[in-house]
């Protein structure tokens, strides 16, 4: 039997092929955003959306780097520090002076607790 499907890949009662009744397209806007590597990736937005609200770095799902809009001068990815210890973060805080004067306060007040040592002879 040769011959053609008429309604092949069409779904019964559709209507003709091509018939753009399916609503009105919003107006959306395009931004370019750049990596370091020179990938561009368009997002798109709605055309209402205050400016200030698009932002200005995303992550690239090209590379996974950082993209922002300025193609001649994309953000560079940030170093990552490796994982600090709590003493590493108490000695940016505090200088040698400053510790020696909170362990002398934190020993007087266990002294008190626990009340003086008498020394027998």
């Amino acid at each position: 039997m040769s011959g053609s499907n008429a309604i092949r890949g069409a779904r019964v009662g559709s209507g003709p092929m091509g018939e753009m009744d399916h609503g009105v397209r919003a107006e959306r806007i395009a931004v370019s955003y750049f990596d370091i590597l020179g990938n561009e990736t368009v997002r798109y937005f709605a055309a209402d959306v205050d400016p200030e609200e698009i932002p200005e770095q995303i992550d690239s799902p090209h590379s996974g780097l950082p993209a922002g809009r300025d193609r001649q001068n994309p953000p560079e990815l940030l170093k990552n520090e490796p994982y600090k210890t709590h003493l590493a973060y108490v000695k940016e805080r505090r200088t040698a002076e400053e510790a020696e004067e909170l362990l002398e306060q934190a020993l007087q007040k266990l002294r008190q607790r626990r009340g003086s040592a008498k020394v027998s002879s």
